[in-house]
């Protein structure tokens, strides 16, 4: 699998399915969630909280509303909106996207940083935690990996986590 990291905007990503680092109850409160439903409207919230609850290493898929992708792939960092986590959850979200994104036969997938907002967890970490996941994960469909954040120092964690891994 190809491994892009660029600085951007997620919702412009030329990607099949987005992520979203959600909740276990589907609740799109903040930071990218709120960005990824302002955008593809109430609908993404909807479905999402109707295959509440999903538990951390899980994922689900939902529409993409009113955005341009195939789907938004929500997978919980957290398991009540608003608390910390482990660092093990970052690890465990990332599985679950790439297993269910390969399983539905996306080929390009789009993730923000993961558990860096809400979640407290620091960006270098997180990015070595998605960075291991993402190389260890053996896909069938998927083909490209884009990690994509407006936060310059969430792309420069990915950069040295990458770097740190050859």
């Amino acid at each position: 699998m190809e491994i892009v990291i660029t600085r951007g905007s997620l919702l412009e990503a030329d990607a099949d399915v987005i992520v979203n680092a959600a909740n276990s109850l589907g609740v799109m409160g903040g930071g990218v969630a709120e960005a990824i439903k302002k955008t593809g409207g109430d609908i993404v919230e909807e479905e999402a909280k109707t295959l509440a609850p999903i538990a951390v290493g899980k994922a689900v898929l939902t529409t993409a509303g009113n955005l341009k992708f195939k789907g938004v792939i929500h997978a919980p960092t957290m398991e009540i909106p608003g608390i910390r986590i482990p660092l093990v959850s970052i690890g465990k979200a990332t599985k679950a996207v790439l297993k269910l994104a390969d399983e539905k036969g996306f080929s390009i997938i789009a993730f923000p940083g993961m558990g860096t907002g809400i979640g407290g967890v620091r960006k270098e970490a997180s990015a070595h935690a998605m960075i291991e996941a993402i190389q260890d994960f053996k896909a069938q469909n998927l083909k490209k990996i884009i990690l994509i954040d407006v936060d310059e120092d969430m792309v420069d964690a990915w950069r040295r986590a990458m770097a740190d891994k050859k």
